[in-house]
């Protein structure tokens, strides 16, 4: 007969608040709230809030947060006791918490899923290391007299002033043609440390993030921390910790570190808000600009976004009165500014109606042969690989795979047309509309580029930059850089020139931000060219017409911030309005719109089908679009109806509030 196992006797609870509030790590919607649990004596002292903790649920082990102890529990059942505490400190700070809190009720998600971009996974021998460093001790900074460029901004040195003297401003800065925004952002967290209190830098990417930690390093004489989830979880969490415990005062990173955990905040900045990286491609999709206006409010810090340009949502702060405009006066900007000019409007080619339609009219040409005898020059194609997109060459229909209907390409010179989605050669292509069965190249990519312009300019050094080959730096020397937006090398002096090609493919994309970005991408490239007074040259081919393009030419983020923001208002569009965009299967998109109730001025646009993706179930996109004013409503909607799809188990449907992409 087998014998029984006795039962470990139950630990005795302890008697002071013996109920802790734990928030559980649960994708599930309907599971976002508190569970009583009852705390062991054992763990009287170690079971705070903030902790992270084991606990029983649903027959297994899971982790969860301790949010707060009480005395006692409204729950009438038996409460279940927690298993351990995991974290050596507590990691969830109150003020971060709260944070989380209100960036879930700005998106319509969920508190858990906030909490997990806010906290990264713990790493014991990261933690172990980082609490038994020795304190650190922090030396009195001062701002210094050396402003690195800040003083040829309107109201720049009033910003610093102001941060310095323990004031909270806010402010979004349009940067000068010339600029080192690094070193603007360093001087600007040494305004916050001269004040006794910390900084928080967040830039797109781990390029920038190189270039701000250098600037830090030369401009901050206590240093800093890299918090970005690219470093890896140990490295990840030690700078977390670092932030946490008062170690590091200044803490630079990418989307991650925008929940860094630092104490007694006085700036929050924001580089670039109109990159898309800024946005977390994680539920419930927070951008780290709005996260950033959320925390300055809380914290009552000073708050700047800065960068080359303005987004629109940057101008309704503006106008909405919550930031004010930093930028330089027109002199600085002729000053500083290179020269622009446009395709088919200067020279011969002015009097050429297609010389605007040519990839690089003969303008572009001279423009290129001269500034290569003067220093490199930088070619912006903006996209990567040969051939990466194919058309019929005689009805233009974009060419698409037989097999799954992904598009076709050219990887590279001699290569076949092949599938982007599957792989496969599309040896017996036919044009399903009228039967043609040629291609024609619809952009050209910067490898294609590159060849095409090594062969027009034997002897010239060529350089590819993007992909997965990006350069940092190229030397102070004749060469041709062909780089796709965002993987522009810094020359040291600046480039002698900048050729921007194929601007018609930038301002035709399908997207609500496409001017905007175009726009974006242009002067960012732009702004590594010498002045115009050392010969500094930009030569866009694009439409002439378009306002990306006059706003180029007069150097003018402001004006064009404002006219975008002015025609998102006339046609109700985003930030003007509020958007949730809803992707699923159609019924259950159709059960999910049905659920929703009836908000003031709510207009629902879709659905739409969704462009096929190899082995997905046919998909479907709404969105659903309220005034501004019911910001907060549409939100606790959207949340509501997914928590109970949830708990009824229907397939949930995909929910982004203020969705990049709306088409």
């Amino acid at each position: 007969m087998k014998a029984t196992r006795k039962k470990k006797p139950l630990e005795d609870v302890t008697g002071t608040d013996p109920v802790a509030r734990v928030l559980l790590s649960s994708a599930l919607p309907h599971l976002d709230r508190p569970f009583d649990y009852l705390v062991p004596a054992s763990m009287e002292h170690t079971a705070e809030p903030g902790r992270l903790v084991r606990i029983p649920f649903a027959g297994t082990d899971a982790e969860g947060y301790v949010l707060e102890r009480t005395a006692a529990s409204e729950h009438t059942g038996k409460l279940a006791r927690l298993r351990r505490v995991v974290s050596g400190v507590p990691v969830l700070t109150p003020a971060t918490l709260e944070l989380c809190r209100l960036v879930a009720a700005e998106y319509g998600g969920t508190l858990s899923d906030v909490v997990r971009l806010a906290v990264p996974g713990r790493h014991a021998a990261a933690e172990e290391a980082v609490l038994k460093a020795a304190p650190v001790v922090h030396a009195p900074v001062a701002l210094g007299e050396d402003l690195h460029g800040w003083q040829r901004h309107s109201a720049g040195p009033a910003f610093l002033a102001h941060v310095r003297d323990g004031s909270s401003p806010r402010a979004v800065a349009t940067f000068a043609p010339g600029s080192d925004p690094f070193a603007l952002l360093a001087v600007a967290a040494r305004a916050a440390l001269a004040s006794g209190r910390t900084a928080l830098l967040v830039v797109p990417d781990h390029r920038d993030l190189d270039r701000l930690s250098a600037a830090l390093d030369r401009l901050v004489p206590e240093g800093h921390v890299r918090l970005e989830a690219d470093a890896g979880p140990a490295a990840r969490y030690r700078a977390f910790l670092e932030a946490l415990t008062g170690r590091a005062r200044v803490v630079a990173g990418t989307r991650a570190a925008i929940f860094a955990p630092l104490p007694n905040l006085g700036l929050v900045a924001v580089l670039e808000d109109g990159d898309d990286s800024h946005a977390d491609q994680r539920a419930p999709y927070p951008h780290v600009r709005e996260v950033a206006r959320l925390r300055a409010d809380q914290a009552g810090a000073a708050a700047l976004v800065a960068g080359w340009t303005r987004t629109a949502e940057t101008q309704l702060l503006l106008e909405s009165g919550w930031a004010r405009p930093v930028l330089a006066p027109r002199d600085v900007v002729r000053a500083t500014a290179p020269r622009i000019a446009l395709a088919g409007t200067t020279g011969p080619d002015a009097q050429d109606p297609l010389a605007a339609a040519a990839r690089l009219p003969s303008d572009g040409w001279r423009v290129l042969r001269d500034a290569l005898t003067r220093g490199p020059v930088l070619v912006q194609v903006p996209r990567t690989g040969y051939v990466p997109t194919l058309a019929c060459q005689t009805c233009r229909e974009p060419a698409r795979c037989a097999s799954c209907h992904g598009p076709l390409a050219v990887p590279g010179a001699g290569e076949r047309a092949t599938c982007r989605w599957c792989g496969r050669p599309a040896t017996d292509w036919t044009c399903p509309t009228c039967h043609d069965t040629r291609f024609r190249a619809v952009v050209t990519g910067a490898r294609r580029t590159a060849e095409e312009l090594g062969r027009a300019f034997p002897g010239v050094d060529v350089r590819t930059s993007g992909g997965s080959h990006v350069l940092d730096t190229v030397p102070d020397r004749p060469a041709l850089v062909i780089a796709t937006p965002g993987a522009e090398p810094v020359a040291p002096r600046g480039y002698a020139a900048a050729l921007l090609l194929d601007g018609w493919a930038l301002l035709a994309r399908p997207d609500l931000r496409a001017a905007e970005e175009a726009y974006r991408r242009w002067t960012a490239a732009a702004a590594l060219v010498r002045p115009a007074s050392e010969g500094g040259t930009v030569f866009l081919v694009a439409d002439p017409q378009a306002a990306p393009a006059q706003a180029l030419v007069r150097w003018d983020p402001a004006g064009f911030a404002e006219r975008e923001l002015a025609q998102r208002r006339e046609l109700n569009l985003p930030p003007a309005a509020r958007f949730a965009g809803l992707i699923g299967v159609a019924a259950d998109v159709e059960e999910f719109v049905a659920a929703l109730p009836d908000l003031p001025g709510v207009r629902v646009l879709g659905p739409l089908p969704v462009p096929d993706q190899p082995g997905r179930a046919p998909m479907v996109r709404s969105v659903v679009r309220v005034p501004r004013s019911e910001s907060a409503a549409l939100a606790l909607a959207v949340k509501n109806v997914t928590a109970g799809r949830s708990v009824r188990k229907l397939p949930l449907v995909r929910v982004r509030v203020d969705p990049l992409q709306i088409g």
